[in-house]
C-alpha cells in the first residue's frame, strides 16, 4: 500500500526531467502553439481531496477535450441511457475530428471522445439546461473547490476562428437529426468548453466522482454507480483517441487526453491523476504524460488489471 503519493510524484518528475522527445504542441490551434513542450506537472488526488503534485501541479493550462469527461457525466447524470441512442461506445479507429464514418453510421457517432460525439453530448446537455459550458464550468469550480476556474476568451476565439471541421462536423450530424441546437450557438458552447483553463490540480480533485463511483465532493451523488462505471469503461476504451489500445497496455487506467497536454485517470476506490506537458505524439496524446502515468502504475502498483 502506498503511504504518500508524494515520494513517487517526486521520483517520476526527476525521470521525466531527463526525457527525451518531448513531442509538439498542437499547432493546429495558434493559441496553443507557442506554449512550450518541456514544461511538466503532475497530481494526485485521493478520495478525500487531498492532493499531491509535482512540477507545475498548480498552473493553469487550457484543458481542451479533457473537459469531455465531466459535460459527459452531467448529461448522463440528467438523461441516463437515453443518451447512448445518440452516440455510441466504441473505439472509433480513426482521428479525433474524422467525418469519415459518420455517413455511413447515419450521423451517429462512435463515441462521446471524438469531437463528432462532444458535440452531441454538448448539444444535448445544452438543451437540457440551456447552457452548457456554464453548467461545465460551475460543476468544475465547485468540484476542484476553485471558484476562480474560466474560460480563455483567446483560445475560444483561436478555436473558433479555426473550427470549420468542426462546424461540418454539427451540420453534417444536424442534417441526421442528430443535433438540434443551431450550430453557431452549439460550437460557441462547445468551444468554450474546450477553452477552460485548470491546474493538474484542479483536475485531479474534480475528477474524485469517478473514483468515488459517482459521490461528488460534498457527499451527493451525481452518478449512479453502473454511470460512473460506464464513464469509466469509456475513458479506458476511446479516451486517448486512436491509441486507446497503447494506453490501456502501458497505463492500465481509465484516462482522457486533451492535445492542450493534459491528461486525467481514474484510480477506481483510490486516487485520481492528472498530467499535463503540453508536447504532443502523431496521436494527440502528450508524450510526457503518457510515459508519467506509466511510471505511475508501475511503481505503485495501482491499475484496474
Amino acid at each position: 500500500m502506498v503511504q504518500s503519493f508524494l515520494p513517487v510524484l517526486e521520483r517520476i518528475g526527476e525521470e521525466i526531467e531527463g526525457l527525451a522527445g518531448r513531442g509538439r504542441p498542437a499547432d493546429y490551434i495558434p493559441a496553443l502553439a507557442a506554449v512550450d513542450p518541456n514544461r511538466f506537472g503532475m497530481a494526485v488526488a485521493e478520495l478525500d481531496g487531498t492532493v499531491y503534485g509535482v512540477g507545475e501541479w498548480q498552473q493553469p493550462f487550457s484543458t481542451q477535450s479533457v473537459t469531455k469527461v465531466f459535460t459527459l457525466a452531467l448529461d448522463l447524470a440528467r438523461e441516463g441511457d437515453s443518451l447512448w441512442e445518440h452516440v455510441g461506445r466504441e473505439p472509433s479507429g480513426n482521428p479525433f475530428n474524422s467525418l469519415v464514418q459518420l455517413e455511413y453510421e447515419h450521423g451517429i457517432p462512435r463515441n462521446p471522445f471524438i469531437n463528432a460525439g462532444a458535440l452531441v453530448v454538448t448539444d444535448r446537455l445544452h438543451r437540457l439546461t440551456g447552457d452548457a459550458s456554464g453548467n461545465l464550468l460551475d460543476f468544475l469550480r465547485t468540484e476542484s473547490s476553485n471558484q476562480d476556474l474560466d474560460f480563455n476568451r483567446d483560445v475560444a476565439a483561436s478555436e473558433t476562428a479555426h473550427g470549420d471541421r468542426n462546424a461540418a462536423l454539427a451540420h453534417f450530424m444536424a442534417s441526421y437529426g442528430n443535433i438540434t441546437t443551431p450550430v453557431p450557438t452549439l460550437l460557441r458552447e462547445y468551444f468554450r468548453q474546450c477553452a477552460i483553463e485548470a491546474s493538474c490540480a484542479d483536475l485531479a480533485v474534480a475528477t474524485g466522482f469517478l473514483a468515488r463511483h459517482g459521490i461528488r465532493a460534498d457527499g451527493t451523488r451525481l452518478l449512479t454507480r453502473s454511470q460512473a462505471k460506464q464513464v469509466n469503461a469509456v475513458m479506458m476504451t476511446c479516451g486517448t483517441y486512436d491509441a486507446a489500445g497503447d494506453f490501456a497496455y502501458r497505463v492500465g487506467l481509465p484516462g482522457k487526453s486533451g492535445v492542450g497536454g493534459a491528461i486525467i485517470a481514474v484510480v477506481p476506490g483510490r486516487c485520481t491523476l492528472c498530467v499535463w506537458s503540453p508536447g504532443l505524439d502523431d496521436r494527440g496524446n502528450s508524450v510526457a504524460g503518457v510515459a508519467a502515468l506509466d511510471r505511475f502504475t508501475t511503481i505503485t502498483g495501482l491499475s484496474v488489471f
